[in-house]
Protein backbone atom coordinates (compact mmCIF):
# COMPACT_ATOMS: atom_id res chain seq x y z
CA UNK A 1 0.00 0.00 0.00
CA UNK A 2 2.71 2.50 1.02
CA UNK A 3 4.84 1.63 -2.01
CA UNK A 4 1.85 1.99 -4.31
CA UNK A 5 0.94 5.38 -2.85
CA UNK A 6 4.55 6.56 -3.11
CA UNK A 7 4.84 5.30 -6.68
CA UNK A 8 1.55 6.97 -7.59
CA UNK A 9 2.72 10.30 -6.22
CA UNK A 10 6.01 10.05 -8.08
CA UNK A 11 4.24 9.07 -11.28
CA UNK A 12 2.15 12.23 -10.97
CA UNK A 13 5.29 14.30 -10.49
CA UNK A 14 7.41 12.62 -13.19
CA UNK A 15 5.64 14.28 -16.14
CA UNK A 16 6.38 17.63 -14.49
CA UNK A 17 10.06 16.95 -15.02
CA UNK A 18 12.02 17.43 -18.19
CA UNK A 19 10.43 16.75 -21.53
CA UNK A 20 10.50 13.27 -23.00
CA UNK A 21 13.14 14.53 -25.44
CA UNK A 22 15.90 14.82 -22.81
CA UNK A 23 18.55 13.51 -25.21
CA UNK A 24 18.50 16.84 -27.05
CA UNK A 25 19.06 18.85 -23.88
CA UNK A 26 16.99 21.69 -22.57
CA UNK A 27 17.04 24.68 -20.25
CA UNK A 28 15.16 24.39 -16.99
CA UNK A 29 14.48 27.56 -15.03
CA UNK A 30 13.88 27.37 -11.31
CA UNK A 31 10.86 29.64 -11.67
CA UNK A 32 9.26 27.11 -14.04
CA UNK A 33 9.52 24.06 -11.78
CA UNK A 34 6.23 22.30 -11.16
CA UNK A 35 6.03 21.65 -7.43
CA UNK A 36 3.74 19.04 -5.92
CA UNK A 37 3.32 17.47 -2.49
CA UNK A 38 5.99 15.11 -1.24
CA UNK A 39 5.18 11.39 -1.31
CA UNK A 40 3.31 9.98 1.69
CA UNK A 41 6.52 8.42 3.07
CA UNK A 42 7.93 11.91 3.60
CA UNK A 43 6.81 14.25 6.38
CA UNK A 44 3.90 16.49 5.44
CA UNK A 45 4.52 20.11 4.54
CA UNK A 46 7.25 19.70 1.95
CA UNK A 47 6.98 20.02 -1.81
CA UNK A 48 8.87 18.16 -4.51
CA UNK A 49 9.74 18.79 -8.14
CA UNK A 50 11.27 16.20 -10.48
CA UNK A 51 14.08 17.63 -12.59
CA UNK A 52 15.27 14.49 -14.38
CA UNK A 53 14.55 10.79 -14.50
CA UNK A 54 11.74 9.06 -12.69
CA UNK A 55 12.22 8.28 -8.99
CA UNK A 56 9.68 5.46 -9.21
CA UNK A 57 11.70 3.58 -11.86
CA UNK A 58 15.16 2.06 -12.07
CA UNK A 59 17.81 4.55 -13.06
CA UNK A 60 19.20 7.93 -12.07
CA UNK A 61 16.93 10.77 -11.02
CA UNK A 62 17.18 14.31 -9.67
CA UNK A 63 14.51 15.96 -7.53
CA UNK A 64 14.25 19.12 -5.50
CA UNK A 65 12.68 19.21 -2.07
CA UNK A 66 11.28 22.52 -0.81
CA UNK A 67 10.64 22.41 2.91
CA UNK A 68 9.30 24.94 5.41
CA UNK A 69 11.03 26.04 8.60
CA UNK A 70 10.76 23.33 11.23
CA UNK A 71 10.66 20.44 8.73
CA UNK A 72 12.27 17.29 10.12
CA UNK A 73 12.94 13.92 8.54
CA UNK A 74 13.50 11.28 11.25
CA UNK A 75 16.36 8.78 11.06
CA UNK A 76 16.11 6.64 7.94
CA UNK A 77 18.14 5.04 5.17
CA UNK A 78 17.90 4.19 1.48
CA UNK A 79 19.01 1.12 -0.50
CA UNK A 80 20.93 3.43 -2.86
CA UNK A 81 23.20 6.35 -2.10
CA UNK A 82 22.06 9.92 -2.41
CA UNK A 83 23.88 13.16 -3.06
CA UNK A 84 22.20 16.26 -1.63
CA UNK A 85 23.08 19.85 -2.51
CA UNK A 86 21.60 22.85 -0.70
CA UNK A 87 20.13 25.24 -3.26
CA UNK A 88 18.79 27.82 -0.78
CA UNK A 89 18.38 28.16 2.96
CA UNK A 90 20.03 25.79 5.40
CA UNK A 91 19.96 22.03 5.80
CA UNK A 92 21.16 20.26 8.94
CA UNK A 93 22.04 16.63 8.39
CA UNK A 94 23.13 14.07 10.97
CA UNK A 95 24.20 10.45 10.91
CA UNK A 96 22.76 7.93 13.32
CA UNK A 97 19.75 5.96 14.44
CA UNK A 98 17.86 8.84 16.09
CA UNK A 99 17.15 12.45 15.19
CA UNK A 100 19.46 14.50 17.41
CA UNK A 101 19.72 18.24 16.74
CA UNK A 102 23.04 18.41 18.62
CA UNK A 103 24.67 15.95 16.20
CA UNK A 104 24.19 17.69 12.86
CA UNK A 105 26.31 19.43 10.27
CA UNK A 106 24.63 22.65 9.15
CA UNK A 107 24.93 23.13 5.41
CA UNK A 108 24.32 26.39 3.56
CA UNK A 109 23.51 27.12 -0.08
CA UNK A 110 26.19 25.55 -2.25
CA UNK A 111 27.17 22.90 0.32
CA UNK A 112 26.64 19.18 -0.35
CA UNK A 113 26.56 15.87 1.44
CA UNK A 114 27.13 12.37 0.05
CA UNK A 115 25.17 9.66 1.88
CA UNK A 116 26.08 6.05 1.06
CA UNK A 117 23.45 3.35 0.62
CA UNK A 118 22.21 1.94 3.92
CA UNK A 119 23.59 4.77 6.09
CA UNK A 120 21.14 5.93 8.74
CA UNK A 121 20.72 9.70 8.65
CA UNK A 122 18.22 12.44 9.50
CA UNK A 123 17.55 16.04 8.48
CA UNK A 124 16.38 19.24 10.14
CA UNK A 125 15.42 22.38 8.24
CA UNK A 126 15.34 25.50 10.41
CA UNK A 127 14.31 27.97 7.69
CA UNK A 128 12.51 27.53 4.37
CA UNK A 129 15.02 25.71 2.19
CA UNK A 130 15.42 23.92 -1.12
CA UNK A 131 17.71 20.93 -1.55
CA UNK A 132 18.49 18.96 -4.68
CA UNK A 133 18.69 15.19 -4.35
CA UNK A 134 20.43 12.99 -6.89
CA UNK A 135 20.07 9.23 -6.56
CA UNK A 136 19.23 5.97 -8.30
CA UNK A 137 15.66 4.73 -8.41
CA UNK A 138 13.42 3.31 -7.54
CA UNK A 139 13.47 5.65 -4.53
CA UNK A 140 12.79 3.89 -1.24
CA UNK A 141 13.01 5.10 2.32
CA UNK A 142 13.13 2.94 5.45
CA UNK A 143 12.71 4.65 8.81
CA UNK A 144 14.86 3.32 11.65
CA UNK A 145 11.80 3.50 13.89
CA UNK A 146 8.84 2.28 11.79
CA UNK A 147 6.50 4.49 13.88
CA UNK A 148 8.21 7.54 12.28
CA UNK A 149 6.89 6.56 8.82
CA UNK A 150 4.24 9.21 8.05
CA UNK A 151 2.52 6.94 5.53
CA UNK A 152 1.40 4.67 8.38
CA UNK A 153 -0.75 7.42 9.90
CA UNK A 154 -2.42 8.63 6.73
Amino acid sequence: MRKALFASTLLLLAPLAASADEAKGHVMRGSDLAWGPTPAVMPKGGQMAVLAGDPAKEGPFIVRLKAPAGYKVPAHNHPTGEFITVVSGTFAVGMGDKLDETKTDKLKAGDSVNLPAGMNHFAIISEESVVQISSIGPFKITYVNPADDPSLTQ
